[in-house]
């Protein structure tokens, strides 16, 4: 499988397996170590994590499946997140990106994933409320003492990736933000624009819509299950899905998929769209099928 490069010893897989969902998935550690090794057989390495998923649990759950065999350690990248409270912990909703907050979420990683070093660790949500000279305290900390090789953001606009980035002594290397078909304000607002000025490659949640593409009944899922059909006809794909996860890979921007599922015929549908070359025609077919008129 293709890698991108975001830093001179940093490359994820062109796809990423994301773990959202995965306390949903009711695997015991035998069947997610399985799951994992699945998808190393496929080339996809990196896998997506936050603190908070699955209400706190899923990264120990994954960690206790790496305890199985501790020598996949080295050979995947693990990504995580930090920054949002959930009420189930802390009695509220809220953004902490304070320095306490961020190396204490990053000790409890560790522990959970039960290594020593997270390969990238990500802002969750912008902070309205970050002080910016905390947040590069402790990721300078982190990496001076080994525990967090490099750092992102995720769902930052122009405005806070370049404020937090004025202040760290090196590059963020990614921004973890939604796009699909279906969801195009990251396309229409800049912020794919900004992740191709600063050579930076973003992950991608959400490629599927959440599903909505495939159940939704309005205009806009209508018309753009409509035009997939056709491109996935034209293409020679065996469902739609591979045509969505197409569209985002043939970009410039050299978008990397979350693929967040616990299913392996879902797995196996996105890396064969790796597959898939659309042409420029397709790719705005798709485009314009989803906004509900032509390009302006």
């Amino acid at each position: 499988m293709e890698r991108i490069r975001l830093a001179d010893d940093l490359t994820f897989s062109r796809l990423i397996h994301g773990c959202w969902r995965l306390a949903d998935w009711g695997y015991s550690r035998e069947q997610l170590l399985s799951l994992i090794e699945f998808c190393l057989e496929r080339g996809i390495t990196t896998f997506d994590h936050a603190d908070i998923y699955g209400d706190y649990t899923c990264e120990s759950r994954f960690g206790e499946a790496l305890a199985l065999k501790p020598s996949l350690r080295g050979q995947i990248e693990i990504v995580t997140k930090c920054g949002i409270k959930l009420p189930s912990k802390y009695g509220m909703k809220l953004y902490d990106t304070s320095k306490t907050h961020i190396i204490a979420s990053v000790e409890q990683s560790l522990a959970h994933f039960r290594t020593d070093y997270i390969d990238v660790l990500l802002i969750h949500r912008p902070d309205p409320f970050m002080n910016p000279e905390e947040v590069a305290e402790a990721f300078v900390r982190l990496k001076q003492d080994g525990k967090v090789r490099y750092f992102g953001v995720s769902n930052f606009k122009r405005s806070q990736w370049e404020m937090l980035q004025s202040y760290l002594p090196f590059p963020l290397v990614t921004n973890q933000i939604e796009v699909s078909a279906y969801r195009l304000e990251n396309l229409e607002d800049g912020t794919v624009d900004l992740c191709l000025e600063k050579r930076i490659p973003p992950m991608v949640w959400s490629p599927l819509a959440r599903g909505a593409i495939f159940s939704a009944d309005d205009d806009r899922a209508v018309r753009l299950r409509g035009t997939l059909e056709q491109v996935r006809s034209e293409v020679g794909a065996e469902t739609i899905d591979e045509v969505l996860y197409a569209w985002l890979l043939v970009h410039p921007a050299r978008m990397m998929p979350i693929v967040g599922s616990g299913k392996r015929e879902r797995i196996e549908r996105a890396v064969r769209a790796l597959s898939l070359s659309l042409s420029r025609e397709q790719w705005f077919a798709i485009l314009q099928s989803s906004m509900g008129h032509d390009v302006p």
